[in-house]
């Protein structure tokens, strides 16, 4: 949207930069708090809106600590901890050269927004203090990952090989689950980070160009026009002989059925007969 787009360029400079890697130490912060004494992120870091209302406002910021796996002992906890914080690294850092330090920020800051704004309202209008945490939170960006790298494969159990958008769907058929049957606490969580991820499709449904098949196109076109004689150009249609320099909104694409480097315009990539070595 136009206005998104405005805002980005008004606010991009403040964006932070690397931003999973700070995600990623308070996530390091909460596993060693985990391990070692884990009432004190109950007791003076979650998300407590009757303490948060009574002064201690540390808690809107202090409730990210809490670490993306833990375990049923302390060896799995620090096992599946550790590996968890790589993957959201990983996943983080990802998206962030994808979409740029601006919209990583907006999506991730927006996701917990919500977050904090439902516990307030709910904790106003029935009076319940919920435990919420960043577990869905961090399902939105795993969500985010695989709309954009669905064929990514990741080893299930470190064996099986499962592509990206298999296991969203497996896990938003779990959370759909969690959710007809689980606490207000966890509805509520599981409907943000749905929420933010449909926010931020609605406000960038122009994200096709930030896909990595886009980035890599024009990543190649930038070098091809670098190494391109003078007054040549890139693009020639072989059946109207139309280039990029008779409509520079033309697109143009090869046909994989072509025997050879036959390139063909919007116009004619589905009209053509195609070129093969049979006489």
């Amino acid at each position: 949207m136009s206005f998104f787009n405005q805002f980005e360029q008004k606010f991009q400079k403040y964006a932070i930069r690397n931003l999973m890697y700070y995600i990623v130490i308070l996530y390091g912060i909460g596993l060693v708090i985990q391990l070692t004494n884990p009432m004190i992120y109950w007791t003076y870091l979650c998300l407590n809106p009757y303490m948060i209302l009574h002064g201690q406002v540390w808690r809107i910021v202090a409730f990210l600590v809490y670490p993306p796996a833990l375990g049923s002992s302390t060896f799995t906890s620090v096992f599946y901890g550790i590996i968890a914080l790589f993957l959201y690294y990983s996943l983080g850092q990802t998206l962030e050269r994808v979409w740029g330090a601006f919209r990583f920020n907006f999506f991730f800051f927006t996701g917990v927004i919500l977050q904090v704004l439902a516990d307030l309202v709910t904790y106003l209008v029935t009076g319940s203090n919920l435990a919420m945490t960043t577990g869905y939170l961090n399902f939105s960006i795993f969500l985010a990952f695989a709309i954009y790298f669905p064929d990514i494969q990741f080893l299930l159990f470190f064996v099986i090989p499962i592509k990206a958008k298999w296991l969203a769907v497996a896990e938003c058929a779990v959370y759909v689950y969690s959710f007809v049957f689980g606490s207000l606490g966890t509805r509520l969580e599981i409907a943000i980070s749905l929420a933010n991820v449909l926010i931020f499709v609605l406000l960038t449904r122009n994200y096709r160009k930030y896909s990595p098949k886009e980035i890599r196109r024009k990543q190649a076109f930038k070098r091809e026009v670098k190494m391109m004689p003078q007054g040549r150009t890139r693009h020639r249609c072989a059946v109207c002989g139309r280039t990029e320099e008779d409509d520079p909104n033309l697109e143009f694409r090869y046909c994989s059925k072509c025997e050879g480097d036959y390139e063909y315009c919007q116009d004619h990539l589905y009209t053509h007969r195609h070129v093969t070595g049979e006489k």
